[in-house]
């Protein structure tokens, strides 16, 4: 998401570098182009107005000071306007201050509700809160017990009393029960509908009247486009929402939408869901959002996730063999099975500066397939070849080939390829005690 409007805004913001001043000339054709860049990616016509209204007023007649280029300023003012666009205050979660704190997912079928009610539970769980799921859809059994599952894989209780009980009594009985049980917060798993209804909306007014949430998160699939903007409006007329999950973050339509939705409808947007794995939820940073539609990366965003996906022991150990000077093919399938925890190798780029031209040059398939490609070789060796694999000879390789199924140039090239990373580890570890004496 977003990659076409990083390419268009990031090409549009060179053109003025160079310029020792930002005057009304120089900057109009580089807002005419934000503005087509902006509408092509479907953001909403009149969040487009409003913003290059913004910028320009920021923009003309700013010195550049301290070797600042105008194009560098600019960039600053389109950053700060982009977060200004997307919510500049800080949108986390309320919480109850004493006892329980209830927060219903509502939204139309299709929309991943019931998932992100369970990855919200594994999120608030890895906080230090103690979560419990309410199955209040009874219009859609299979819900319930999709809850049931996701709820058993992230160890989080969920209450249930079937389909035949009204969906009333069962969210009063739960409360009471998460009440009884010592629970901090209930996430409600509410209906949903094919499109919006007046029997769709009567039930979700009449949960919201009898428990009073903390929080009400409507999830809206961001593929839809514009139509994000109507649903969270209707949705928020009657229910007075608090904040938005958006789902299939990671997909590949324009994101206009996600740009639109808090100018439009007021709603912040608090999570965001990257990806199908329970642990895909991330906390909404509209800074961090905006440099990456800027190219920036997001280097915070890589950290937190490295922290969170990897196993930090194992990465230390093999940070200090490599400073060592050693470097086995076990390090290597070590590495390899780490950086796949990230997800990706284009959206690990996307994070890095300067790097997001390259990540979408990236088959992303193609790298999966040649990093299983070596992790196969590796793990057809035995424990000795992968502590020196100089000892292998070519009836070895064939060995490894046929056992890995792969081919004898394959497991070649492997050992060509750690040949030279073995003596660039070696160069580093030099390098590290020259400097220590």
């Amino acid at each position: 998401m977003f990659d076409s409007l990083q390419e268009k805004l990031t090409k549009t913001l060179r053109n003025v570098q160079g310029k020792g001043r930002l005057s009304e000339r120089n900057m109009e054709d580089t807002l005419k182009e934000i503005r087509i860049a902006l509408l092509e990616s479907d953001v909403n016509y009149m969040v487009v107005k409003d913003f290059l209204e913004k910028v320009r007023q920021e923009s003309i007649g700013q010195d550049v000071l301290n070797s600042v280029e105008p194009g560098q300023l600019l960039v600053k003012i389109v950053h700060d306007q982009i977060i200004e666009l997307l919510g500049a205050k800080d949108s986390s979660l309320n919480f109850a201050s004493e006892g329980l704190s209830k927060i219903m997912i509502v939204g139309l079928q299709g929309t991943g509700k019931t998932t992100q009610a369970a990855k919200l539970a594994n999120l608030l769980k890895k906080q230090g809160r103690k979560p419990i799921l309410l199955a209040a859809d009874i219009v859609r059994p299979a819900a319930i017990e999709q809850l049931q599952t996701l709820g058993r894989q992230i160890d989080v209780e969920v209450y249930s009393e079937g389909i035949d009980v009204p969906v009333l009594a069962q969210v009063e009985n739960g409360i009471r029960y998460a009440q009884d049980k010592g629970y901090d917060t209930a996430i409600i798993d509410t209906a949903g509908r094919l499109q919006i209804d007046e029997e769709l909306m009567d039930e979700l007014k009449n949960i919201k009247d009898l428990i009073h949430p903390e929080e009400i998160l409507l999830t809206v699939d961001a593929m839809t486009g514009q139509d994000i903007v109507n649903v969270a409006n209707a949705f928020n007329d009657l229910l007075q929402v608090t904040g938005l999950i958006l789902t299939k973050f990671d997909g590949d339509s324009k994101g206009g939408a996600a740009l639109s939705v808090k100018a439009v409808t007021g709603v912040p947007i608090k999570y965001t869901g990257v990806g199908e794995k329970i642990g895909d939820l991330e906390t909404f940073h509209p800074d961090r959002l905006a440099q990456r539609i800027l190219g920036m990366g997001d280097v915070v965003s890589f950290v937190e996730k490295a922290q969170e996906e990897m196993d930090m022991k194992m990465a230390e150990e093999t940070a200090n063999r490599l400073m060592e000077g050693k470097f086995t093919m076990d390090d290597l399938l070590n590495s390899i099975e780490q950086s796949r925890k990230l997800g990706p190798l284009s959206s690990i780029m996307r994070m890095m500066p300067g790097m997001s031209d390259m990540a979408n040059a990236i088959n992303d398939a193609d790298a999966d397939d040649q990093l299983k490609k070596i992790k196969a070789i590796i793990q057809s060796m035995t424990p000795a070849e992968r502590e020196d694999p100089s000892i292998m000879r070519s009836s070895h390789k064939r060995r490894i080939a046929k056992g890995s199924g792969t081919r004898v140039d394959d497991v070649n090239k492997l050992c060509n390829q750690y040949d030279k990373m073995k003596k660039l580890v070696k160069s580093m570890s030099s390098m590290r005690s020259m400097f220590r004496m």
